[in-house]
């Protein structure tokens, strides 16, 4: 891969981190509300009734609440724990506020762990981002592990990715490995692409 490409993308991820750290907590408060909603209207349209999404970080738009509201609608949850090889593990969520610290720090869920196939089975998929371009080009964090997971699906169901208003930009640095995603949602807007 093109060095000025690695470049160009661990400059604008060190961006984002740096705008998410400056964000108030009322700016956060008001995000999760919209995004929560957002995604329930997607759920809703689209009929699902089991979905993979993940734990946030503490920079990264709130999840919670949302998975708080699919544990309640009897919306089966998967969350995925990070596994030395690369791959994703998966843990059916519950309703217990119990989480895990997994590798880079990461929250991960308690529970039986299932294997990386499980994902096989949900009728859609939520990923973390550190940005989404109009194209459906998402950029991760730079570890690869939902590129990996996506990569390998023969038949994938739609893939929405979770970030803030600011990182849904006109266009991103693309690497073969990256995978696209359907849409993107943000607190302003659920975009289907």
């Amino acid at each position: 891969m093109p060095e000025d490409l690695v470049a160009a993308k661990q400059a604008l991820r060190a961006e984002i981190r740096e705008r998410r750290r400056a964000m108030s907590e009322h700016e956060r408060a008001a995000d999760t509300l919209a995004i929560t909603e957002h995604l329930k209207h997607l759920v809703a349209a689209r009929g699902v009734k089991k979905l993979s999404c993940y734990l946030s970080t503490t920079s990264e738009p709130e999840t919670r609440p949302f998975l708080t509201w699919a544990y309640e609608n009897n919306i089966e949850v998967l969350l995925p724990v990070t596994r030395d090889d690369g791959l994703l593990d998966w843990a059916i969520a519950n309703d217990t506020p119990d989480e895990n610290i997994g590798m880079f720090g990461l929250p991960e869920p308690t529970g039986e762990l299932l294997g990386p196939i499980a994902i096989n089975g949900v009728d859609l998929i939520i990923v973390p981002a550190s940005a989404v371009d109009k194209k459906g080009v998402r950029m991760g964090w730079g570890r690869g592990y939902f590129d990996k997971t996506l990569g390998s699906m023969g038949k994938r169901p739609p893939v929405y990715a979770i970030v803030f208003d600011g990182e849904y930009v006109d266009s991103l640095p693309r690497e073969v490995h990256d995978q696209p995603v359907t849409g993107v949602v943000t607190p302003s807007a659920l975009i289907t692409f």
